[in-house]
């Protein structure tokens, strides 16, 4: 029996009455209105710095390198590969990341950040850190940790 029929087999054995009851769920509605929190203080204060949440995890993922290949940056980013050439050209047309194509591959695009690009990055990552440090001050050094090796524990099972 495979893996999938299995899982499938073991699923089917929940009703919705006791899938709702499962330990789990609090845990899980925990964790997406802890998220929802999150965006709901981080966001408007990125579009207040004149930046989409992309956009700024974008600028961030490459400040302070000299450039990354698309494929890198979507492996870096909370951006979808998708979605990421309208962001670099968004950020292009705003001046901020240039496209080069490097000498050694032609098949691919360098993402660097332009004068003007690095600049805003300079600007708004220390800003938005100041910001977003005014809550997590209010953790201690254990919390942070625990709450740190929780999160990855819960990556681990699901990767």
């Amino acid at each position: 029996m495979s893996k999938k029929s299995i899982t499938s087999e073991k699923l089917a054995k929940l009703n919705p009455q006791s899938a709702a009851k499962q330990p789990f769920m609090k845990t899980l509605r925990s964790l997406t209105t802890t998220y929802q929190a999150f965006c709901a203080y981080d966001e408007p204060h990125i579009r207040e710095l004149g930046l989409t949440p992309p956009q700024f995890d974008v600028l961030c993922t490459l400040g302070n390198t000299s450039g990354m290949f698309m494929h890198q940056l979507a492996e870096r980013t909370l951006v979808t590969k998708g979605t990421l050439t309208g962001i670099i050209d968004r950020l292009e047309q705003k001046g901020l990341v240039r496209r080069e194509v490097p000498p050694e591959n032609r098949r691919c695009f360098l993402i660097v950040l332009t004068p003007e690009g690095e600049q805003v990055f300079q600007d708004v990552f220390p800003a938005h850190i100041s910001y977003l440090k005014e809550r997590f001050d209010q953790l201690d050094a254990a919390e942070l940790e625990q709450i740190e090796s929780a999160l990855q524990r819960l990556r681990q099972i699901f990767n």
